[in-house]
């Protein structure tokens, strides 16, 4: 027994070591991004993929599954926890026909792609996904880094995001029991559910949120985190159990929660959220065959300049009555990159054993957008300035 122990001493020692190792390589990454003003996402999923290639670790599936679990209903939370009800309520009034644009524009591309390269209708949906959302935290962060908050297109472009994560609430549970090898009327089910629960936790946002935050609040930071991690917790563990989305019902949650104690929960949340993301983007890539990107670079560039386009459109279409051609490109750009959501729906398929292919596909795609996009959102300012000169030039 005692040899037992000291081996088993030994194998956390080295655990403990080879993790620390890792944070301490993210924590450089993360630097990196700070001081670069670009987002962290694609600095991991390059990690995860570096990894993979060099010295491939031994992570079950089961650890694997359940860190990115927990990572994505804490990236969801704390999505949630940006809007309020009324303004979901009224994103989805103003912003609904710009949303089905989007939709039209975005799946579109990444459907047609997985159909031409063989793959089956399901796995072509799965890349529909993946091509049809931008990215949240790529975008929220580059209008707060370039000061674009209060840009009169900022609204429309929440808009967009606002109706793009409240469509993975029936995507998402739907896509999953399928991959799971469901039949289309249990995937259905879950989805209506899912909707379901969205009408429901939308009403007790707008008419309730407050009662909920009253019920949280506590002059103890102790007694708030515990409270809404066991309140994610036993949420999202029984939405799993009923064959629904965790994640969504994290975002609804984050949704339902209001006024300064949201802005006190993303305080103490938002270190815990970063860590597990970084975690979540890291594992990813390691499930990926690095052999496989040189294969799929090329389909992934293409589907990424089509994508763009349709992105920029969208954009332009969603703050045309509202903006000048300066503001509608700033908009346009904005929505281009990709990030979370799209590797949490491939991640779907590769857990589910689907096209081996896919993963990769994925990430490459998004690790292109989520760098390419940041600096086309950037340089947008420069580009819209060179279009009004133009246009004063030339009437």
């Amino acid at each position: 027994m005692p040899a037992l122990l000291a081996v088993v001493s030994r194998d956390f020692a080295w655990l403990f070591v080879e993790v620390g190792v890792l944070l301490l390589a993210l924590a450089v990454l993360a630097r990196v991004a700070r001081r670069t003003g670009f987002s962290p996402i694609p600095l991991y999923l390059v990690a995860g993929l570096v990894i993979a290639g060099l010295t491939p670790p031994e992570v079950s599936a089961r650890t694997v599954a359940i860190e990115s679990q927990i990572a994505v209903v804490l990236l969801l939370f704390m999505l949630g926890l940006e809007y309020t009800g009324q303004e979901i309520s009224a994103s989805l009034r103003a912003g609904l026909r710009s949303g089905i644009a989007d939709l039209v524009f975005n799946f579109t591309p990444g459907l047609v792609l997985g159909l031409v390269l063989g793959w089956s209708p399901l796995e072509a949906v799965v890349l529909g996904g993946v091509t049809y959302i931008s990215s949240s935290s790529i975008t929220a962060k580059g209008l707060d880094d370039l000061d674009r908050l209060g840009n009169r297109e900022t609204p429309a472009i929440l808009s967009i995001l606002v109706i793009e994560d409240l469509a993975m609430a029936p995507y998402l549970p739907l896509v999953a029991v399928l991959l799971a090898g469901g039949s289309v009327l249990a995937g259905l089910l879950s989805a209506g559910l899912a909707v379901a629960a969205v009408a429901v936790a939308l009403w007790v946002a707008l008419y309730h949120g407050h009662r909920i935050s009253r019920g949280i609040s506590h002059a103890s930071d102790e007694v708030v985190v515990l409270t809404v991690v066991g309140l994610l917790l036993v949420f999202s563990g029984g939405a799993e159990a009923l064959q629904l989305s965790g994640a969504v019902v994290a975002f609804l949650l984050g949704l339902a929660i209001s006024g300064a104690l949201a802005e006190r929960t993303r305080q103490l949340f938002g270190p815990l959220r970063d860590l597990f993301a970084a975690f979540f983007f890291v594992l990813f890539g390691l499930q990926i065959d690095i052999h496989q990107v040189p294969d799929v670079a090329l389909a992934a560039a293409a589907l990424f300049l089509v994508t763009a386009l349709t992105k920029f459109a969208t954009g332009w279409v969603a703050t045309r009555k509202t903006s000048g051609v300066p503001g509608r490109i700033r908009a346009g750009t904005a929505l281009i990159a990709r990030g979370e959501f799209s590797i949490v729906i491939a991640g779907l398929a590769v857990a589910a054993g689907r096209e081996s292919s896919i993963g990769a596909l994925a990430a490459t795609y998004v690790l292109i957008s989520a760098i390419v996009g940041p600096l086309l959102m950037r340089y947008a300012v420069d580009l819209a300035h060179l279009v009004a000169l133009v246009r004063r030039r030339h009437p």
